[in-house]
């Protein structure tokens, strides 16, 4: 046993080390240092596994591989690697995680790009020097690769000095796997401007942006993804490719030339779309499964492991592993070569079993094994006797039992947990069963508090899967999944895009020719693209827009802030207006009238509120801040500023009723946990409201598993409950035994009586009928009430509300959730049965979505037949309510693999479980609809896939082709994804809204509305809203954005709309340098502009609605509305010589130099003296 651990450090290393001295452990050390052989690892089980592997790789000081059975084990292994090396090693060797494609070389479907960039950098991470560790499984391991020379011709060091001609560049980064898009914001993507190239390779923290003289490189800069602004210079970057296997556009034609040679004419038809692709030199969907035809892989991981030590788990296990996915594939290329499906053999794609063997014997190896066979000593097997360790599951007093007889047996207890949180309430656990106990603040066990006294418990931060007992050391490690089942999640790590989603709407950033937009002053037109017209002082640049009657209208560009993109409810197609008529003002008008009435009744509803005296709620206790640290995510920005708001609100005298709106799975439920926490921790009882019994028993499972280690009762009150489980809850809520309730509108009921109760938690209040919602309202006036939405709310309508709606949006889903792997395919009953099979084979379910009531039992009786052993449902909205539950809580609990469903799954269930979904006939959805549908799996730290079924394009009419091409855009996550995001937000505020408002939302388009209901709101508080002024600006100079500068018409629009839009002068002044930093320096007219828009932003601030040049006078027309008085204009005028002011109330000024710096200078001048009069 360990005994006194007195110093003030490193307590969980000093644990740890002795470990490493038992004599096992020890001889293991030994044998490597040696290197005399092979070895053999036996009776290790559990986290001593990770414990003895990182003793192989301490005393080899050489890089070693790992190899694991499958991929989840080897994504384990790495991370208790990670942890255990951090601890115990004063120079860490990185740990590599190489991952399984997770792919069916059959399905047509390449890797997902994120995880070919995790396998391309763990390959360049093999092929540097010193020491480092990579663990792959089976499957991962056994996939033939390129030559490692071939390999690092992909990868490129850029330095600043040297020639790379941009454009060699630019070809180099789409053969290895690059999208060229603009902005750059993602791994895997690079942007070409003149001299500039930005790029972001998957290995890096922040993209780069090159800077090129002619062919020279200048000067190599990391920038922000959010600001687009360089942040800090660098020498140099490496760029690795974004796949293992990046043919050139010479070997896709070659493949293209040789593919006819390589299959019959039968099995041409199957080809066209890649043979069309590939004659381009373009790569296509499961190129990688195809070209090894003309371009053979035939090396393996194994080429890359030079001087590597491999440890191998179970190698039986690995190898038949590796055998049994051969047998499978090859399976499935015999039912592909019988239908005349062109693929190639499994042995030209991966390893077999027995060359994968033989290339394990060419190295030095140690074989771990859990068997527990004692050999001789002069055997090569070290034998660990290690043990396994109970698992609780959450069972307190039995834990507690067992560890007062170990410590009275003298060992030393290790707790691990995941997080501080965790860690602190174990502490506090034994702390009340008085166990000693010493807290262990930071991962690698280094702590500064007092010192830990002999027999102590051991509470730790860090990651080991499952606990270990090593009877030669005494010692005893238990995890939190051992404890409380708290099975913890890895996904990989990936850089997310800006916490708040830009507003797509004022951004341009989606608009084409074709699309209605919304000018303040004259109403609903179609944007026509930006048009050069010559005029008097030369060429300028407009956007044209149609209306009625072929009516165009031409909007300086440097007046972008009067033209909204309309956007409408559920896609509503607009009429358009007549220039010069009078309806648009009278539109505007009525909707102000309707809207002044909405907000007069919202403020009746909240200053009755305002009145009425609640329960005030204490500060958060030591207890609470436990619970919160015991989340195993990292909070989204909105997550942090919903939970303020909530507490604040609680902690008031007035009942809270705030609403929360949020997609599924992006967090609401975690917020109200807190709240339901803290209300618990003041003795107050709380109900949580769900619309249907299957959410309900969602919502209980989750509460149980977040409470489980706190001493809050819990119950359920459904129909699903047995009468007498009812009754004891009923019992149990009016005498205050139970803490939290969970129900459906049962908990409405009039024989629910509470005995204090605090707070109500509301899920989807919509969804509630009209008694159940009057009996709600009632409760609103007593207790504090929160209420969850899963329609999103866009963040444009949650500020115009402030004042009427206590309410919060999450906008933004939870960091590190792994991107959904999305493919628009031809309908084939071989895809959906690869599919089913890919994710029944990791234990998953899938949603299969057909949309006709009337066919649906034939799909059903489809995926039956195609895969006999899955246990197959049906969910549509015609059956009744209770079956309805009834197979979804089914599902729910995964009593089926299969749910074969109507769009009903829209609304509603977060199953991490569920990570496929098959859309058929995905041509006859919207892309809103397909954007929620998708959004259903994906929850978890699983790959997720969908698969959008079509039929073959021959049968398509027009229109569906169009939706085809929009679909096949959405799939790459492009501008179909935001268009689809926004659209269904602002469905949401339709519903939020009421019919009436929806119709309002649609005459004028959703940013208009929005704007005209911030000014209702306003005027109803007594404010008096600022005046709109539109200050038009002529001095006849050339104000524009070359096409020479920056040759993208969408991206010069996008700018334009930016500078006419910005809100003060640092805005612009940002702007300006953002521009500087990616286009490089710009020319005059662009300079014109942005000192025309400086020039706007003053003449705003002055009420000025017009500066017009006429030869050597500049004219200012103030509005009527102006706060400089004409008596103060006149005392200007007799200042100065060269200012007049005429009786129309015009100010004139003489302007000496016609260059653009005199004159601005000149008018700057003159605002400063009205400014001063």
């Amino acid at each position: 046993m360990v005994t006194g651990i007195t110093a003030r450090v490193n307590a969980l290393e000093a644990v740890l080390q002795n470990a490493l001295e038992t004599p096992a452990l020890k001889q293991l050390a030994a044998r490597v240092r040696e290197g005399t052989g092979d070895l053999t690892i036996s009776g290790v089980t559990g986290g001593a596994r990770a414990l003895a592997i990182a003793q192989v790789i301490l005393a080899g000081h050489g890089p070693v591989a790992v190899f694991a059975v499958n991929n989840k084990d080897a994504q384990n292994l790495s991370r208790e690697l990670r942890y255990l090396l951090r601890v115990l090693a004063s120079q860490a060797p990185p740990v590599v995680h190489f991952p399984s494609p997770e792919v069916d070389p059959y399905r047509g479907l390449s890797p997902h790009p994120e995880v070919s960039a995790a396998r391309a950098e763990a390959l360049w991470q093999l092929l540097q020097d010193g020491p480092r560790v990579l663990v792959a499984s089976a499957r991962g391991a056994s996939v033939r690769l390129p030559d490692p020379q071939h390999f690092l011709s992909y990868c490129l060091e850029l330095k600043t000095g040297e020639d790379f001609p941009p454009e060699l560049l630019r070809r180099h980064l789409h053969d290895v796997g690059y999208v060229e898009d603009d902005p750059v914001t993602e791994p895997g993507e690079f942007s070409l401007r003149g001299g500039i190239l930005d790029l972001f390779s998957p290995q890096m923290e922040h993209p780069v942006r090159l800077e090129f003289f002619g062919d020279q490189l200048e000067s190599l800069r990391t920038f922000d993804v959010d600001s687009q602004r360089s942040v800090a210079s660098v020498e140099r970057a490496q760029v690795l490719p974004m796949r293992e296997f990046c043919p050139d556009s010479s070997t896709f034609k070659r493949w293209a030339d040789e593919a006819p040679r390589q299959w019959s004419p039968a099995f041409l038809p199957h080809l066209e779309e890649e043979l069309a692709l590939a004659r381009q030199g373009e790569p296509f969907a499961a190129f990688e499964f195809l070209l090894p035809a003309v371009a053979p892989l035939e090396h393996s991981l194994f080429d890359y492991l030079s001087g590597f030590r491999l440890v191998v788990n179970d190698r039986d296990v690995l190898e038949d592993t590796i055998a049994r996915h051969h047998a499978e594939l090859y399976e499935r290329y015999v039912d592909r070569i019988e239908a005349c499906k062109p693929v190639l053999a499994p042995d030209k794609i991966y390893m077999t079993a027995e060359e994968f063997s033989g290339r394990l014997e060419r190295f030095p190896r140690t074989e771990v094994e859990e068997l527990s066979v004692q050999q001789s000593e002069a055997s090569s097997t070290v034998f660990v006797s290690a043990q396994s360790t109970r698992n609780y599951h959450g069972n307190v007093r039995a834990l507690i039992a067992e560890l007062t007889k170990s410590l009275e047996a003298g060992e030393q207890l290790v707790f691990l947990f995941s997080n501080l949180g965790r860690a602190e309430r174990m502490k506090d656990v034994l702390l009340e069963y008085g166990v000693p106990s010493h807290l262990c603040r930071s991962e690698d066990g280094h702590d500064d508090s007092a010192l830990t006294s002999e027999g102590a418990v051991l509470v730790g931060v860090g990651f080991l899967h499952d606990g270990f007992y090593l009877p030669a050391s005494g010692l005893r490690v238990l995890t939190g999944c051992d404890v409380f089942d708290e099975f913890e999640v890895s996904p990989a790590p990936r850089r997310s895009k800006s916490a708040q989603r830009q507003l797509f709407l004022s951004d341009f950033r989606d608009l084409k020719p074709g699309d209605y937009v919304v000018h303040i002053e004259h109403g609903i037109g179609q944007f026509q693209g930006l048009s050069n017209l010559q005029l008097q002082d030369g060429a300028r640049e407009f956007v044209l827009l149609t209306y009625t009657d072929d009516a165009k209208l031409y909007v300086p560009v440097e007046r972008l802030d009067l033209i909204q993109k309309y956007t409408s409810v559920g896609g509503a197609k607009p009429a358009l207006d007549r220039l010069g008529g009078t309806s648009w003002a009278r539109t505007k008008a009525r909707i102000k009238k309707s809207m002044r009435d909405m907000a007069g009744e919202l403020l009746r509803l909240y200053a009755e509120r305002q009145r009425v005296q609640g329960f005030t709620f204490s500060q958060d206790t030591t207890w609470q801040q436990e619970f919160e640290d015991a989340f195993e995510f990292e909070l989204t920005r909105d997550q942090i500023d919903a939970i303020e708001a909530v507490k604040r609100d609680m902690e008031n005298s007035r009942p809270m009723d705030r609403l929360l709106c949020g997609d599924v799975g992006y967090g609401k439920t975690e917020v109200a946990m807190r709240a339901a926490f803290k209300a618990v921790m003041d003795a107050k009882q709380v109900a949580v409201l769900a619309p249907t019994t299957v959410l309900a028993f969602q919502h209980y499972n989750t509460f149980k598993q977040r409470f489980v280690a706190f001493p809050v009762r819990i119950q359920l009150l459904s129909r699903f409950r047995s009468p007498r489980q009812q009754k004891e809850t009923l019992e149990d809520l009016e005498t205050g035994r139970l803490d939290i309730v969970i129900g459906t509108h049962r908990l409405l009921s009039k024989d629910v009586v509470f005995k204090d109760l605090g707070l109500v938690v509301v899920d989807e209040e919509q969804r509630f009928g009209v008694t159940h919602k009057e009996r709600l309202k009632a409760l609103k006036t007593k207790v504090d009430v929160l209420t969850l939405s899963a329609t999103p709310i866009p963040r444009t309508l949650n500020m115009a509300f402030l004042g009427l709606r206590d309410m919060s949006t999450i906008e933004t889903p939870p960091k590190n959730r792994l991107a959904i792997q999305t493919s628009v395919l031809r309908y084939s009953p071989d895809v959906i049965r690869s599919a089913i099979e890919l994710e029944l084979a990791r234990k998953g379910q899938v949603y299969f979505v057909h949309n006709r009531v009337e066919t649906i039992q034939s799909a059903a009786a489809l995926v039956q037949q195609l895969i006999p052993e899955a246990r197959v449902g049906i969910a549509h909205g015609q059956m009744s309510e209770r079956e309805l539950e009834r197979v979804m809580l089914r599902f729910v609990r995964d009593e089926l693999d299969v749910l074969v469903a109507t769009t009903i799954i829209e609304n509603g269930l977060d199953i991490p479980r569920v990570n496929t979904i098959i859309i058929n006939r995905a041509d006859l959805y919207g892309l809103s609809q397909l954007y929620q549908l998708r959004g259903r799996v994906g929850r978890s730290d699983r790959r997720a896939y969908a698969y959008l079924l079509i039929p073959s394009e021959e049968t398509l009419t027009g229109i569906a082709r169009k939706r085809l091409a929009a679909i096949r855009e959405f799939s790459d996550l492009g501008t179909g994804f935001r268009v689809a995001a926004m659209d269904l937000e602002i469905r949401g505020a339709g519903n939020l809204l009421g019919a009436e408002q929806h119709g309002h939302i649609d005459a004028v388009g959703f940013e208009l509305y929005c704007r005209l209901l911030e000014q209702t709101v306003q005027e109803q508080q007594g404010q008096r809203p600022a005046e709109e002024i539109s200050t038009s600006i002529n001095l006849n100079l050339d104000i524009r954005i070359p096409e020479s500068y920056i040759p993208d018409s969408s991206q010069r629009l996008r700018i334009y709309k930016r500078i006419s839009s910005a809100a003060d002068p640092d805005e612009l002044r940002a702007l300006q340098q953002e521009m500087l930093d990616r286009f490089g320096k710009y020319p005059e007219p662009v300079e014109n502009l942005f000192r025309y828009a400086r020039l706007r932003q003053e003449a705003l601030a002055l009420q000025i609605q017009s500066i017009e040049k006429n030869r050597s006078q500049v004219f200012f027309r103030f509005s009527e509305q102006s706060r400089v008085e004409p008596e103060k204009l006149m005392r200007l005028v007799t200042r100065n010589k060269k200012i007049s002011f005429s009786p129309q109330g015009v100010l004139a000024i003489e302007v000496g130099s016609p260059a653009p710096v005199a004159l601005f200078d000149s008018i700057h001048k003159v605002f400063d003296q009205i400014r001063v009069i």
